[in-house]
């Protein structure tokens, strides 16, 4: 047993690095990076978030507040998430600040080497203005792409986390896949190191984020990967789930 410790642990280290050549990195090859938001087909329905300049019921609360208050929450009210709320939520966690010409968005989140290799996907459970399904959030557009509606998405996210029922009890789950290429093109096989790092950055915001709309947090790191893959509708290869998050009001 001590030696599968052993051999497990390597992906905690950074020695990776001392074996790649990143010359041969596509970005170093001169591929074009991948896009920075996944495609969607034109025709696809679109929910329109409220913009940062407009929301109206977004407090402030200090930052040594927010960090004193973090603790993860499994138990929430039947009140539901607004829609600006919900909105602020996705910018604290994946908004972007500027797009530079040559492509890199610079989120309200740290990335190694800015790749930001993340898509944000709602189980939306008791959302304002919202029906029950599942949605993608469109980071460049600051608009919600409605995948499906689902009247029973509560039970199927439950049995998809190992029948954890607060993931389907709250007003919405978020489900973060990984695009790993993203970070790939750029540090080769150094990436899958850095990409769990992300993803605490993120769900860390949101954490925080919770605490200025009245809501709380559970992070997810147990959960059937192929059951939720599924349920979201991505290929398990090229893009797969990596953390997930239950949200509700406290």
């Amino acid at each position: 047993m001590k030696d599968l410790f052993r051999q497990f642990r390597f992906f905690l280290k950074d020695t990776i690095r001392q074996k790649i050549d990143f010359s041969m990195t596509d970005q170093n090859k001169g591929l074009p990076p991948p896009p920075v938001e996944k495609p969607y087909p034109t025709d696809s329905t679109f929910i329109d978030l409220p913009k940062r300049e407009d929301w109206v019921t977004i407090s402030n609360i200090s930052l040594v507040e927010a960090i004193k208050n973090r603790k993860s929450h499994r138990h929430y009210k039947d009140t539901p998430l607004s829609l600006e709320e919900l909105s602020f939520l996705l910018w604290a966690t994946q908004g972007i600040r500027l797009i530079t010409k040559n492509g890199i968005a610079f989120r309200t989140v740290p990335s190694a080497g800015c790749r930001h290799s993340f898509e944000t996907y709602l189980c939306v459970l008791n959302v304002e203005e919202l029906k029950r399904g599942l949605y993608r959030y469109l980071p460049l557009e600051h608009k919600l792409l409605l995948l499906s509606l689902n009247d029973n998405i509560s039970r199927e996210i439950i049995e998809a986390t190992f029948n954890q029922t607060f993931t389907g009890r709250g007003a919405v789950t978020f489900i973060w896949t990984t695009i790993p290429y993203r970070m790939e093109w750029r540090y080769h096989l150094a990436s899958h190191k850095v990409i769990a790092i992300d993803v605490g950055h993120v769900c860390q915001n949101l954490y925080l984020a919770c605490s200025v709309v009245s809501c709380g947090a559970c992070a997810v790191g147990a959960y059937h990967q192929e059951m939720v893959d599924k349920l979201i509708g991505v290929d398990g290869e090229n893009e797969f789930t990596i953390y997930l998050a239950a949200v509700g009001k406290i």
